[in-house]
């Protein structure tokens, strides 16, 4: 952290900073889900439907394992911020050498019980006998990268907590660049078609994690890798674990919320709805990567003023972050809900795949303008270090909303059930998390208005 970073962050233009904290990790996040989209656009392109619904099915998988990473980043980064702060740098590093060791432990457990378990995973996940060879294909190859996905994951959101979001940003862009350089060569140079995704996707977190361990022994970054930042301390790693499963359950809930979709189209539709849910959980997740940015940068912010007791200032920068996702999610609302058949005409020229897929399209962002306030409620409360209210708000509406409604909305409505359980789900949470935050500004005041009776 450079040497005047903590004091801007404390005193500096609100505006300025969630503009300086925000806009690498959009731009990184961004890329992130775009490479994504490409990698789906190129399989379908190159492989066809089926390979579009193995994806599809293996999504679960892939978001549990994105999931350990964003665990770790999100508990290590919340301990930086606050500790940095608060001026204690032993904190900070103890906090990276401990989440780094929770991190492979995590990773090593899920490699094995993924190779063990593959194929029973994937029929579980919905995968036909015609989808399962590309499914299998994909996921065991994928498995062998995890430590790189999972550490360049949890990484740039330790980058940026120590104040070089830039950095953060960087060791993204590589990552997602080098795939999506990798992708079309690989499925249509080689022919390797799904086999083919996966290895680009491998050899580009590598890429990215080659890049992190450079920073993080440069003069850029206040750590330096030793074997002193290692010594396992229970208490840190306790609240990585617990700040950061919020994150999880929220990520995680993401490949359970998939898996059920996948289950439940089975039932009333076909391989065809799978591989259109498919794709427009990609395009929705494209939109909500900048307000995960915003999210990211937002707390960061948050983390350092809570910790320095300027509640006044956590309060604006709410206003601000707020008023950025609003904006950003309204812009891609409309161009999904005016030309939702151009946009689904990227993955396929499918006229039937393509008919199919515009009422689920805009179903499922009815409330894409709004949804970004509860992923900033959740990112607050995790940069505050509050656990309950986080774990609220994240579960309310996947978990607790979600998941009934697409179990029973298609009971009365068939297919359409599915798609409109989405925005009920996103309606619901958005109430559950307004109250949360009103609570909690409540909070702020009264402890205002107390730093004043102490100071005078």
């Amino acid at each position: 952290m450079q040497p005047d970073t903590r004091e801007w962050l404390l005193e500096g233009n609100l505006n300025s900073l969630l503009f300086k904290f925000s806009i690498p990790a959009m731009v990184a996040m961004v890329v992130n889900a775009l490479y994504s989209v490409t990698g789906m656009i190129f399989v379908g392109r190159g492989v066809g439907a089926i390979a579009i619904t193995a994806l599809s099915i293996i999504l679960p998988v892939q978001l549990i394992m994105m999931a350990l990473g964003v665990m770790v980043g999100v508990g290590v980064s919340s301990i930086i911020s606050r500790a940095l702060g608060k001026g204690n740098k032993e904190d900070a590093i103890s906090a990276l050498g401990n989440g780094i060791i929770l991190g492979l432990a995590l990773d090593a457990v899920f490699m094995v019980l993924g190779y063990v378990f593959t194929d029973k995973l994937l029929y579980f996940f919905g995968a036909s006998v015609n989808v399962m060879p590309y499914a299998r294909d994909y996921i065991r190859i994928i498995l062998l990268g995890l430590v790189f996905i999972t550490f360049s994951l949890s990484s740039a959101d330790i980058i940026r907590a120590e104040g070089n979001p830039k950095y953060g940003m960087y060791s993204m862009i590589v990552g997602a660049a080098c795939n999506i350089a990798l992708d079309p060569i690989l499925i249509f140079v080689f022919k390797l078609g799904v086999r083919g995704a996966a290895i680009s996707t491998v050899i580009a977190q590598f890429i990215s994690t080659v890049y992190i361990i450079i920073y993080f022994m440069s003069k850029k970054s206040i750590f330096r890798l030793n074997i002193s930042m290692f010594k396992i301390k229970i208490k840190i790693m306790k609240e990585i674990f617990f700040v950061g499963v919020p994150s999880f359950i929220r990520q995680a809930a993401s490949g359970i919320i998939v898996l059920v979709f996948n289950k439940v189209l089975a039932f009333y539709g076909s391989d065809l709805h799978i591989a259109i849910m498919g794709v427009g959980l990609r395009l929705l997740a494209l939109i909500q990567m900048p307000l995960l940015g915003i999210t990211q940068g937002f707390a960061t912010i948050v983390g350092f003023n809570y910790g320095g007791k300027l509640y006044g200032r956590v309060k604006k920068v709410l206003r601000l972050a707020i008023i950025w996702v609003v904006v950003i999610a309204g812009f891609g609302f409309i161009v999904m809900m005016i030309f939702p058949g151009a946009v689904i005409h990227l993955f396929t020229s499918d006229r039937e795949f393509i008919a199919k897929g515009v009422f689920p399209l805009r179903a499922v962002i009815i409330f894409l303008p709004l949804i970004g306030i509860q992923m900033l409620g959740g990112g607050m409360f995790q940069a505050i270090g509050k656990t309950l209210p986080a774990l609220v708000i994240t579960i309310s509406r996947q978990i607790l909303f979600l998941i009934p409604a697409v179990i029973i909305l298609p009971i009365f409505l068939g297919v359409d059930g599915v798609w409109l359980s989405v925005p009920l789900a996103d309606f619901l949470s958005l109430i559950v998390t307004g109250i949360w935050i009103f609570k909690e500004n409540r909070v702020f005041d009264r402890l205002l208005l107390e730093s004043v009776n102490i100071g005078t």
